[in-house]
């Protein structure tokens, strides 16, 4: 898709999600919060996989340390700013993702994926089995803070999620895309990219393929973060199982939903499953065997996603009209 169609795609996307608590009822508007909270830790999950080429099996342990974050911030040491909170949980993310990356990024392939994978058990058996200091399987309650210095107090929770929040979480996610967006298309991103398509011919032409590698992560580990503050903010709580391995499927299950070979895939793959879950859910019981299903039909049909389905219709459209 070329720059124009794509700004303006953009743009009427960031309009609609602004209308949107206009238009439909404050449930909708409060069922979007996981969606931004998702979105913006998706960005960094692809910059991993998408741009460096490492599937990583684990990436829910960092949503769980930006609500586990907030909830020690906010509950136990009384922060009341959200934005301060923020910055505390990526900036602590990306520091303790720097000793597990430099051990990961040694590996590739299956072996990153089941290291992470094991960093990310060995966080949830913490939270699971300390009790006295993580609550267990009762969590933390992450209590509710300002934005922006306001406190919004005439506001009961629902009308300040589907209000407030939500306006406040979707300039997040426009920021956090932005900065993705200058990342992924300057040098560093070029760099990922040839790293992606061939380690051993990028270290030949001088490319420090594990330092590059680590930035990666690192940066992956505080978009992470900040996504699991928004997500925990929204439900008052940092639960353990918001760490288990399930929820690192849930991340690699929507990368691929919407297409991870696209930049605004894994935000469309986060749309779309936090939509089909909620409305399947409402259905019936066995809504994760449609999900498995939907996943499956994608993988085999349109291995680009729903990004990519619709970059073939609009190629399919143009053929026919010219």
């Amino acid at each position: 898709m070329t720059r124009a169609p794509l700004a303006l795609a953009v743009l009427v996307g960031a309009i609609g999600l602004a209308l949107l608590p206009l238009l439909a009822p404050s449930y909708y508007a409060s069922l979007m919060i996981p969606f931004f909270g998702y979105a913006i830790a998706l960005l960094g999950f692809n910059l991993l996989f998408g741009y460096t080429g490492l599937l990583s099996f684990g990436h829910a342990m960092f949503l769980g340390f930006g609500a586990y974050g907030a909830a020690v911030l906010a509950g136990k040491l009384g922060i009341t700013s959200f934005e301060i909170v923020l910055i505390a949980v990526m900036a602590s993310a990306a520091l303790v993702a720097l000793p597990i990356g430099l051990f990961c990024v040694r590996y590739v392939g299956i072996f990153f994926g089941m290291l992470t994978l094991a960093f990310g058990m060995l966080f949830y058996s913490f939270l699971f089995k300390f009790y006295h200091v993580t609550g267990g399987d009762s969590g933390m309650r992450v209590p509710r803070m300002n934005i922006l210095g306001l406190e919004f107090a005439q506001y009961n929770k629902i009308e300040f999620l589907a209000g407030p929040f939500y306006y406040y979480s979707l300039a997040l996610l426009i920021i956090a895309a932005a900065v993705m967006w200058r990342i992924v298309h300057s040098p560093f991103g070029l760099h990922l990219k040839a790293v992606r398509d061939n380690a051993r011919k990028a270290e030949y032409l001088g490319v420090h393929v594990h330092r590059f590698r680590l930035a990666a992560f690192v940066i992956s580990a505080a978009y992470g973060a900040a996504g699991g503050a928004i997500l925990g903010f929204r439900v008052g709580l940092a639960d353990p199982e918001l760490v288990y391995w399930t929820q690192s499927g849930q991340l690699v299950f929507m990368a691929v939903l919407g297409g991870f070979s696209n930049f605004f895939g894994p935000i469309i793959g986060a749309f779309a499953f936090t939509l089909l879950q909620d409305q399947l859910q409402s259905l019936t019981q066995y809504w994760r065997f449609i999900l498995g299903a939907v996943l499956a039909v994608i993988v085999i049909a349109f291995p680009e996603g729903l990004a990519g389905l619709a970059g073939s219709l609009r190629r399919t459209l143009a053929g026919k009209t010219a």
